[in-house]
């Protein structure tokens, strides 16, 4: 029984327990289940309120957005109208000019047609004047044929002699301009021949003077150079031939003279005393003797040098010599031995252009100034000695009668001749190249002016280019194209005729119209 009983007391309190933990979850589910509910019910409340406050923002923005796309309508629309009513404004102003251009063209035409008959009542009486004339024509032929006593057909056959006389001299004249453009061909070529040869001969040039000035370590050594009583200074005058002049100069002495030769004898002597330091007459002429001697070997070397250099060979020593003597020379402050060897150098490229001996015209352009290095005592001019110089140590004739007909003292007997001139010309031409006092330059510039401005319709002249070229500006109405280029020779003429000048210069007559206009 009590087994029985146990277990049935232990399932009761079992139940109790299951159903009292049933009970207490029922009531703790319940009160979650009222607590979300309550939460659930301010959630809605709050999203209620949100959404009202979201949904007045939104509608206010609209308000706002709606407001400002209608005051850009309006502005836009009111744009608009302003426009419309410019064009509008526009619009009626071109009508009103239309207008009045159609009340013009109306009045041009009727205008016109009055013209157009009074031409016609013109045409109509020219018209009879012309019958008229016809008719008076032909009484005054039928009575000069009944005073002439000659017929038409005698006159017409005296025209057509007129008319073949006329024919001749335009035939003349048309020769003339073919010889004419012959010689300007001929000039152009020959000027593109001496471009090419100045072009690619570009030497350099300078100046002689007549003194030299040697420079001193210091003043006392002036002292010992006078010596006492002068006696040393006299001394190496007398050697020398050269003036020595010992002035204020600081640490210099200058040695005038206008042999150049003796000058360098001079110079190059003065400096050995100094560097030796024993200066006395006696050992001044030995050192001067010595520098002599020394200095003619150099002008041997120089010569050689100078024949190496043209591309030459096979001259005469005395030849040699005298070549070798012209780097001591001068013409117009040009070294005459650069000059010679530019012009030798001009001369062979224009003879190899024109397919002449270059060998020949170097020689002839190198010693073309040879006869400058005689003694002064020999007399006679330069060309004329250089030329018999050259046939005493037996230079090719060519290269001879060049050296005689530079400066036209004898004919010229081969083209070379006139190659030579024209280098010689060209060299001597260059600017820079030989010196010239600035008041006769300046005088000579003035001359040229002044001589192409006294010609009739020339209104200004301008020298440029150191005197080469001479600008002339002449009046249009006065002087036409042909009369302009006549205009050009005419000055060139007076210029060649009444001045004195290196080189060649060129005669630029320009005419030109200019129109000017304002715009207002």
């Amino acid at each position: 029984m009590d087994l029985i009983i146990i277990p049935i007391v232990v399932a009761i309190i079992a139940g109790l327990a299951f159903y009292g933990g049933w009970f207490l979850n029922s009531r703790s589910g319940q009160n979650k289940i009222d607590s979300a509910q309550e939460r659930a019910k301010r959630i809605l409340e709050e999203a209620e309120k949100d959404a009202n406050t979201l949904k007045k923002e939104k509608v206010l923005e609209a308000k706002d957005e709606w407001y400002r796309k209608k005051k850009e309508f309006e502005a836009e629309a009111q744009s608009k109208r302003n426009k419309l009513q410019t064009f509008e404004k526009q619009l009626i102003s071109r009508e009103e000019n239309v207008d009045r251009k159609l009340d013009l063209l109306s009045k041009k035409e009727s205008s016109l047609q009055t013209v157009d008959k009074e031409i016609g009542e013109r045409r109509r009486k020219i018209e009879e004047k012309e019958k008229e004339l016809e008719k008076l024509v032909e009484e005054e032929n039928i009575r000069l044929e009944r005073i002439s006593g000659v017929s038409r057909d005698e006159a017409k056959k005296g025209l057509i002699e007129n008319l073949i006389e006329t024919v001749k001299t335009e035939s003349a004249q048309m020769l003339k301009d073919l010889r004419d453009r012959a010689k300007e061909e001929a000039r152009k070529e020959a000027q593109k021949v001496i471009v090419q040869a100045i072009q690619r001969t570009a030497a350099d040039h300078t100046v002689e003077t007549t003194v030299s000035v040697l420079n001193l370590e210091s003043d006392e050594m002036k002292g010992r150079i006078i010596g006492r009583e002068g006696r040393n200074i006299r001394a190496f005058e007398a050697a020398t031939g050269v003036d020595v002049i010992v002035d204020d100069t600081p640490e210099a002495v200058i040695l005038s003279g206008f042999d150049p030769f003796r000058r360098e004898v001079a110079r190059v002597a003065l400096e050995r005393l100094i560097a030796d330091g024993r200066i006395h007459p006696a050992r001044i002429e030995e050192v001067v003797e010595k520098v002599k001697h020394e200095l003619e070997e150099e002008v041997i070397r120089t010569g050689e040098n100078a024949l190496l250099e043209v591309g030459l060979h096979g001259a005469h020593a005395e030849i040699v010599k005298h070549i070798g003597r012209m780097k001591y020379r001068s013409s117009y402050g040009q070294n005459l031995l650069q000059h010679s060897i530019e012009v030798a150098f001009l001369t062979g490229i224009m003879a190899s252009e024109l397919r002449l001996d270059a060998s020949l015209a170097k020689r002839g352009g190198l010693l073309h100034d040879i006869g400058k290095t005689i003694d002064r005592s020999v007399e006679g001019p330069h060309a004329l000695l250089g030329f018999e110089l050259c046939k005493k140590f037996n230079e090719h004739p060519i290269v001879a009668n060049a050296v005689g007909a530079h400066h036209e003292d004898i004919p010229m007997d081969h083209p070379i001749a006139a190659l030579v001139q024209a280098a010689d010309a060209i060299s001597g031409a260059r600017p820079g190249a030989r010196r010239e006092s600035v008041e006769g330059y300046v005088k000579r510039l003035e001359k040229l002016e002044s001589l192409a401005k006294s010609f009739n319709g020339v209104v200004n002249t301008y020298a440029i280019q150191a005197g080469r070229e001479v600008r002339v500006i002449c009046n249009h109405d006065l002087l036409d194209d042909a009369a302009a280029d006549q205009l050009s020779h005419d000055i060139a003429n007076k210029i060649q005729q009444e001045m004195e000048y290196p080189g060649q210069i060129k005669i630029t007559v320009i005419r030109e119209v200019r129109s000017v206009a304002y715009a207002k």
